[in-house]
């Protein structure tokens, strides 16, 4: 399917990484038999005592034994609820029901079409990255929505649309804190940031923008980043595109009727926007939360799943009733149907690394891992901390996905940590993000990462995690290089990372 390119050091080691992760099993078999290993694990480390203190719980915490008679009720009893309550599932397929529908009548191919008609071409794929990046600031919705997006454009600009998928999630995830709105990741980095202050009593004052000039400038720098990666490694890696399957489309020109349904849906959208942007501004809005008049933990956000499928629902419904690819309520029904049988794959392995997270939270492996890599920089400073830090933080979102969750237990122990060591908590949380970001595209412990090999499914029924990893992995790195070094950058400066958010601060006026 891949042109031959001639091989370099870095191609021949992504080749190797490929070849090694395509000897995984499938990806439902490889999640049983890390449940069997977590299983089986916890049993041994709790037989010879493994423990660490939990400075959240001034607890110290102990291995849970799986391999127990308590450890096989909990599981065989909990399987269901750990499906049916896997954070993903739900805002998947909710979203899902819109896009079926924007692309089954075919808006999509229609709005990529014209995109590309219209657009310069050297504009395309970096407005791809800026949006999947800016998509963020309303939680999980960007790298649900723009990596199959990205893929049907790259297919018409003649290039790989697994490229393009690869993309898209890289920069949604591996980028996820470099945004220059604030938005839903700074108020949930604030939280665990206040209370990490107050296990040492400490009246540091901070806030949701603290973080604002540097992620702001992350941003572009970042965006620059992934578009070397995808035009320098990725795009040449995986080469041609050649298929007997009906997704190798072809741009032709639009017909009257086309361009009409195009534009009554884009016209749409627009109202759609300009409604929920009216309906959010007034303080009683019931768009916001009705305690704190807030937007960021208000309807509108927590029901982003709702906003985004109706987003995508309404202009393809629009678009499929103007050029009649949908002559009554059955056709759109029928196109909810298709997308939703394309996740069947999904949902399968979802069940899966739904049991293997939770078996992994159950036993306190994910925190004992955390906490014992964590007291490897006890003593550290300047650049040593920071470059550190990043990768602690780096290595442990491998094991422990969720970014709240990993703040909540990392906070109280660096957030005191750096303070005392003259290091300002807006730029310990900045450090954090930027270690939490730069591994997501390739942890397993992401749903994503599932939904993604779903997609690359579409393009190549035999791509593997290990394909799909290893077409990520140079964002990963890329990002991981480029942004530490933009860390270290901005530390020599001495720039405040945002609004009342220095670098340093003196220990000794501390309370």
């Amino acid at each position: 399917m891949a042109t031959t390119i001639k091989p370099n050091l870095f191609t021949r080691f992504l080749d190797k990484i490929e070849y090694l992760g395509n000897k995984l099993p499938d990806p439902v078999m490889m999640f049983v038999g890390l449940c069997i290993i977590i299983i089986l694990a916890s049993g041994a480390l709790s037989a010879i005592g493994v423990s660490a203190y939990n400075p959240v719980t001034k607890e110290t915490i102990q291995v849970v034994n799986l391999l127990s008679l308590d450890g096989f009720t909990q599981i065989l009893t909990k399987a269901t609820t750990n499906f049916t309550n896997f954070p993903a599932l739900g805002m998947v397929l909710v979203v899902m029901f819109g896009i079926g529908v924007a692309e089954h009548s075919g808006y999509f191919k229609a709005l990529m079409v014209a995109a590309v008609e219209k657009a310069p071409f050297k504009i395309i794929v970096p407005i791809l990255i800026l949006v999947a990046m800016l998509g963020t600031i309303a939680g999980d919705a960007s790298q649900i929505i723009m990596p199959p997006i990205a893929a049907m454009i790259f297919l018409r600009l003649g290039y790989h649309p697994i490229a393009g998928l690869v993309m898209a999630y890289a920069a949604a995830l591996g980028a996820f804190a470099a945004n220059v709105i604030i938005g839903v990741s700074d108020a949930l980095a604030l939280s665990f940031t206040e209370a990490g202050l107050k296990t040492i009593g400490a009246d540091v004052p901070v806030n949701i923008a603290m973080n604002w000039y540097f992620m702001t400038a992350s941003m572009f720098i970042l965006l620059a980043v992934i578009l070397f990666v995808t035009y320098k490694v990725i795009i040449p890696r995986l080469g041609t595109y050649t298929s007997d399957g009906q997704e190798q489309d072809h741009f032709t020109e639009l017909t009257t009727v086309e361009k009409r349904g195009l534009r009554y849906a884009n016209y749409t959208v627009l109202a759609l926007i300009v409604l929920i942007i009216l309906a959010a501004i007034p303080e009683t809005s019931f768009l916001r939360n009705p305690t704190t008049k807030g937007l960021v933990d208000g309807p509108l956000v927590q029901g982003v799943a709702i906003v985004m499928a109706f987003m995508f629902f309404v202009p393809g419904l629009v678009y499929a009733v103007v050029t009649k690819t949908a002559k009554s309520s059955k056709d759109i029904v029928h196109m909810m149907n298709e997308s939703m049988a394309g996740m069947s794959g999904f949902i399968v392995i979802v069940f899966f690394s739904a049991q293997m997270i939770a078996l992994f939270a159950w036993s306190n492996l994910g925190l004992i891992i955390a906490i014992k890599g964590a007291s490897l920089l006890e003593g550290q400073s300047g650049i040593v901390l920071i470059i550190g830090f990043i990768c602690l933080t780096a290595t442990v979102n491998i094991f422990i996905g969720s970014a709240s969750a990993k703040w909540a237990l990392l906070a109280p122990i660096f957030i005191p940590m750096f303070l005392f060591l003259g290091y300002h908590p807006a730029f310990t949380q900045a450090i954090y993000r930027v270690g939490d970001s730069i591994t997501n595209p390739i942890t397993p412990m992401l749903a994503y990462l599932p939904l993604l090999l779903s997609f690359a499914k579409k393009y190549d029924k035999n791509m593997g995690l290990g394909t799909l990893i290893s077409n990520l992995f140079p964002y990963t790195l890329g990002l991981g290089i480029v942004w530490t070094i933009f860390v270290l950058i901005w530390y020599w400066t001495g720039l405040p990372v945002g609004p009342g958010g220095p670098i340093h601060i003196d220990p000794s006026a501390l309370n």
